[in-house]
């Protein structure tokens, strides 16, 4: 529950003592008021700001506007860019998240832009602009972003070699796929950054064997992540980090319970309390009061439970974070329930859904800001890149020309002349090719905003059939589950392309719900090659409709237990998408609808046909798909949809 503490520890300086810290400053400040140099003044303002970091954010606004002042007045980028980057961390502190992407956001393009910027203090400054960047886009849970921006970041702190900062962010980034459960990838970052740590011998090495435990807990495996929690432990004891440690007794508390080591779990979990309540972390108590809570629960234990979730929800209604308080009133509504008391049970479970109506609210108004957030800083960035991009072509034409001035002086003007002919050709060229190649990106968007109805359709229809069928309480549930794919969906609605790890999240959500609507009349599976790259993408939904007919017109008429498998392979350059299904068989199933009286029409495969089209217009390359029947002596076994597809990347 605290991942993102974890995120930030990782990556922010370690805090030095108020006595050693005041010290640095007062000498810095001492040597402010003795320089007469004004580069050298801007560097120590910004120095002074960054050392305020961890004690005075107030103090840290001023020198680095300070600094911002001065290095604009005398034209010196490099401590203009630093400043920006404070002016971001500042409000970071302060959490107006908007400021501090605009700060960020200025000091990419600054660093980006100077002329000196391969100088290694303009790309530490621009790696550090890309990292941050992501800190605020994690802080927003929009993990994509994030992770778009961390790569960025350590790519040039590994092309520097600064194995410090590589180390943080490799810890940033295992957090970013442990947030979308990629547990593997994030493993194999947090490895990453436990080497380096290692070797350096970093007080934060407790934190990153934590959080490697916490990926194997996570893979249920069991021994491998005691191992890491056992030297995690040994860490905190050199390092004290009572905040790291508490959560590591919670961890290693789920590690016992998982185990089903009960009292060594109930142990771990007191002594969290115990940590937290030596710093005041209110919301770390709370958070191991649920554990116990719950763990009570699951014991039958009642009025252990009861006692530790009244706990927990003393603690989350004073800091008035809703998500403790709908798992406390949930776990009271249960207690109260086995206790044959059905007015306390009924009492609690109308708090419970209070509560998480005002979660919800409270998240989708969160949403909101973030996705407008997102939004301003996409176009900002894209009018930067605009600028970036104008200036080097203004640059390459200058240098292009003065070139020509020099070998054909004597044909001056006949060769200028030529010369702006040929070069306004190929300006108008360029621009029609880009112009066609937005058109078909803007086609193919525009069909795929034309598949959304048409999914949103058919899924509030088979929300409305569950609800007659299966009653209110598995209604929550499957609405739940539709709210989380509708998420997913509105966040694909912008992009043309996605990682191929994210259409599988929503195929799976997608089949989760569908099994949960027919009853598990199914089960399913989905494979990616190896071969198939962390950036290797395809469009959105794309095989949505044909999952979607396997499941209502394959697996659902056939009486036995249906099996639905996905697969996506790398074959001879092509991206091969295939869609089995062990149902009645593409024939039955096409005379079946012919025959069925409240049959309608689907435009998911002409829409599909058409998006397919604009593919290969958008790539040049063909795509093509097929549907077969899978026979076997003349049997019909079933249906399977094969789509060949060029390799694209996200960009």
């Amino acid at each position: 529950m605290r991942t993102k503490y974890f995120l930030t520890v990782c990556f922010s300086l370690l805090m030095m003592s108020s006595w050693c810290q005041s010290t640095k400053v007062d000498s810095l400040i001492s040597v402010l008021q003795r320089t007469q140099n004004d580069i050298d003044k801007a560097k120590l303002l910004n120095t002074i700001a960054d050392t305020y970091k961890s004690s005075n954010p107030k103090l840290m606004l001023q020198y680095a506007n300070e600094a911002l002042t001065l290095s604009k007045k005398i034209n010196f980028a490099t401590a203009e860019g630093n400043a920006l980057l404070n002016l971001g961390n500042v409000n970071i502190i302060s959490g107006d998240y908007a400021k501090a992407l605009n700060f960020f956001a200025e000091a990419q393009h600054l660093f980006e832009t100077i002329s000196e910027r391969e100088k290694l203090e303009n790309k530490q400054g621009l790696a550090k602009a890309l990292g941050s960047i992501g800190i605020v886009f994690s802080e927003q849970s929009n993990y994509g972003k994030a992770l778009q921006y961390y790569l960025k970041s350590v790519k040039i702190y590994e092309e520097i070699k600064d194995e410090e900062k590589c180390a943080k962010l490799y810890n940033n980034i295992g957090v970013v796929y442990q947030s979308q459960s990629s547990y593997f990838k994030a493993l194999n970052y947090f490895i990453k950054a436990q080497k380096i740590q290692e070797k350096r011998k970093d007080t934060n090495l407790g934190i990153t064997y934590t959080n490697v435990g916490n990926s194997y807990l996570h893979q249920n495996e069991l021994a491998q992540a005691h191992y890491y929690y056992t030297k995690a432990k040994k860490e905190f004891d050199q390092n004290q980090n009572p905040r790291a440690l508490g959560e590591w007794f919670n961890n290693i508390g789920l590690y016992y319970k998982a185990n089903h080591e009960i009292s060594k779990a109930i142990e771990s979990w007191n002594e969290a309390i115990k940590t937290f309540t030596s710093i005041d972390d209110k919301f770390g108590i709370a958070d191991s009061y649920l554990y116990l809570s719950q763990l009570y629960l699951d014991q039958n234990n009642l009025e252990d439970a009861k006692q530790n979730a009244e706990k927990s929800m003393q603690f989350a209604r004073e800091l008035k974070v809703w998500e403790q308080i709908v798992l406390s009133e949930k776990i009271l509504s249960d207690v109260f329930s086995k206790q044959n008391n059905p007015s306390q049970a009924l009492h609690h479970f109308k708090l419970y859904s209070q509560a998480k109506d005002s979660l919800t609210n409270e998240k989708n108004i969160r949403k909101s800001v973030e996705e407008e957030l997102t939004f301003d800083f996409e176009k900002r960035e894209a009018i930067q890149q605009k600028e970036i991009e104008k200036k080097e072509l203004l640059l390459q034409e200058q240098s292009k020309q003065s070139k020509m001035q020099l070998i054909f002086a004597a044909l001056f003007g006949l060769l200028l002349f030529g010369i702006g002919f040929l070069i306004y050709n190929r300006i108008q060229l360029k621009k029609n090719l880009t112009l066609q190649k937005e058109l078909a990106e803007y086609e193919q968007k525009a069909l795929h905003l034309q598949m959304n109805p048409h999914f949103v359709f058919n899924c509030l229809g088979s929300i409305s059939s569950f609800i007659v069928q299966n009653g209110t309480d598995s209604a929550i549930k499957y609405l739940s589950k539709f709210s989380k794919l509708m998420r997913l969906t509105l966040e694909y609605s912008k992009e043309s392309l996605i990682p191929i790890d994210k259409e599988i999240e929503s195929l799976q959500n997608y089949l989760e719900l569908e099994q949960l609507r027919f009853n598990n009349k199914f089960s399913f599976s989905i494979h990616k090659s190896n071969s198939i790259e962390d950036d290797m993408a395809l469009p959105p939904l794309l095989l949505q409709p044909f999952i979607e007919n396997a499941i209502i017109h394959g697996v659902i008429p056939k009486k036995e237990m249906g099996t639905i498998a996905i697969r996506f392979e790398i074959e001879k350059e092509n991206l091969v998408c295939t869609v089995e299904d062990n149902g009645i068989g593409f024939e039955q199933s096409k005379l079946a609808k012919e025959n069925t009286v409240l049959a309608h029409k689907s435009m998911a495969l002409d829409i599909t046909k058409k998006r397919l089209e604009m593919i290969e217009a958008t790539t040049k390359q063909k795509t093509n798909f097929s549907i077969e029947e899978i026979k076997n002596n003349s049997e019909v076994q079933g249906t399977r949809v094969i789509l060949n597809l060029p390799i694209q990347y996200i960009k």
